[in-house]
């Protein structure tokens, strides 16, 4: 069975360590075998050079009693420094001491070129004794000639059990290192194997390789913040927010981001659409409560494309208000379709003729009117659901007699509007509801003034409310921001959209949107005509 990453991790770390370990425990062999030989080459030339230095060698070899004075000195020293022998010989390699008394008055054996040219050296050697390191150095007489020589040696086997005698502790040093090297090994196993969740290299490969795929296909915008940094953004939550190829900083992406609140299906303006947000706080390995600080900066945010939608909404509001109206007339026609049949009855047939007329006129008249000024029926519908939506709310909202969309032609579409139809509805429909909610109700009243000409468009909604100030306007046109409360007393994350879709109709086509206090609550817009508008 194929072992997981962790296994397969641990494994490889502790053929690695095996290998390091067995190879630094070579290393320090070798490392302790060199430095003895070094030491014993030290050694064997100190010993050498301060006999042969000595005064009292060259005054014995010179006396002719070299062997009598000088065997029991070298023996001595031989023992305290623990060497293999020290040889004291004449030039011509006669032997006045040796390690063997036996083997005094024999010849030296080895290379003494280099001593007798007064030099002191070295050499590896196979003499009596086997293979040594030694060192010859020459003993001058008092007048400077060379009248002997002095050879200390080291055996190899004697060496080699000096260097050896190292190894235990080596060895035991190494054990150590492997142990310890192992166990932290096998700590970092158990905390790959919790992170990975025990899965193989080719389960985490296709896991990746799927989970890639699913995020970048997927037709939802998907964001995901780790610890304050963006961690991920695919494909259709660049093309929400128009950021392009490349990493993506925080500072790039729009405010939501960036905050640590819970957000669910919020509505937000990007640019020039309308998106539904949701954003989740994550928290940490640590912190599975989700209640520490990763929450905070870490998140998961979605992203819905909800513009053409809300551009639908509005003109189903705009149709919605008119089929409204017409039931409120309907109920209405009803009452009045009685009360002519009693004034008939009652034989009183001229007073139900002008009670079935009166408000048949006014209200033909309303929609003549509009229909002659404004042309567009989407908007025709969206005035006059308004007025019924008013009417039943006992607010009166008047259309202003300035109002004109049709200059010169018989409707909308026989010119040449600086705003589309769905767009009118959008600026006009969010003014008139903003309106209707914020006017007096001891003295309820709306205005409506919707005016185009060659010089471009100009839309005039006033109300009877205390108005806002320069600060809370500028902060209602920002997406999000709502002066409206719900039910409980909160603030409603679904409203607060409409003067912010106002501000991006009319700023996407260079318009202004302004507010003032006079004669009531006043909000302007105006739309210049361009070149090619």
């Amino acid at each position: 069975m194929p072992r997981t990453l962790a296994g397969q991790a641990f494994l490889l770390q502790v053929v690695a360590i095996l290998v390091l370990v067995i190879v630094a425990g070579s290393l320090a062999a070798y490392d302790a075998r060199r430095d003895s030989e070094r030491s014993a080459r030290d050694q064997v030339v100190a010993i050498a050079v301060a006999l042969a230095d000595s005064s009292s060698t060259a005054e014995a070899i010179t006396s002719g009693s070299a062997t009598a004075r000088l065997q029991p000195v070298t023996e001595a020293v031989r023992a305290d420094t623990d060497i293999a022998f020290i040889t004291i010989m004449a030039p011509d390699r006669t032997r006045f001491t040796h390690t063997d008394p036996a083997r005094i008055g024999g010849k030296f054996v080895g290379t003494i070129g280099p001593a007798l040219a007064g030099r002191v050296f070295t050499e590896t050697y196979t003499g009596t004794l086997g293979p040594s390191i030694r060192a010859v150095a020459p003993v001058r007489a008092s007048d400077g000639r060379i009248v002997g020589l002095v050879s200390a040696g080291i055996t190899l086997s004697g060496l080699a059990d000096r260097w050896l005698g190292q190894l235990p502790m080596i060895a035991v040093v190494t054990v150590i290192a492997l142990l310890l090297s192992v166990a932290g090994t096998w700590a970092v196993r158990r905390r790959l194997l919790r992170q990975t969740r025990g899965l193989r290299p080719e389960e985490l490969r296709v896991m990746y390789e799927h989970h890639d795929a699913v995020l970048h296909a997927v037709r939802e915008g998907l964001i995901v913040i780790d610890d304050g940094r963006v961690a991920l953004v695919n494909d259709e939550a660049r093309r929400l927010l128009d950021l392009g190829d490349g990493p993506v900083a925080l500072e790039r992406l729009p405010e939501f981001a960036g905050n640590a609140e819970e957000l669910r299906d919020v509505l937000y303006l990007a640019g020039d659409r309308v998106l539904v947000v949701n954003r989740s706080g994550v928290s940490g390995s640590d912190d599975r409560d989700g209640q520490g600080a990763a929450a905070a900066t870490s998140a998961v945010i979605t992203l819905r494309d909800r513009t053409e939608l809300q551009g639908a909404m509005g003109e189903l509001d705009s149709m919605r208000s008119f089929a409204e109206s017409l039931r409120s007339q309907a109920h209405e026609s009803a009452n009045r379709l009685h009360t002519v049949v009693g004034l008939v009855e009652m034989g009183r047939g001229d007073e139900a003729v002008r009670f079935a007329t009166t408000e048949l006129e006014l209200s033909q008249h309303l929609v003549d009117r509009l229909t002659a000024a404004v042309g567009e029926p989407a908007l025709v519908a969206l005035l006059l659901g308004k007025s019924a939506q008013a009417n039943e709310r006992g607010i009166e909202l008047t259309v202003t007699d300035e109002t004109n969309l049709s200059p010169t032609g018989d409707s909308l579409l026989d010119t040449d509007s600086v705003l589309s139809s769905t767009e009118l509805v959008t600026v006009v429909g969010n003014l008139i509801d903003n309106a209707l909610d914020a006017c007096d109700r001891d003295d309820p009243w709306v205005e409506v003034t919707v005016h185009e000409d060659s010089s471009g468009l100009l839309i005039r909604v006033a109300d009877s409310g205390p108005g806002m100030d320069a600060e809370e306007f500028a902060r209602a046109r920002r997406r999000g921001y709502s002066t409206k409360t719900a039910v409980e007393g909160a603030l409603d994350p679904g409203r607060g959209l409409g003067l912010a879709l106002v501000s991006q109709t009319v700023e996407r086509h260079g318009g202004t949107i302004t507010a003032e206090v006079t004669y009531g609550s006043v909000v302007i817009v105006t739309v210049p005509r361009t070149a090619g508008s």
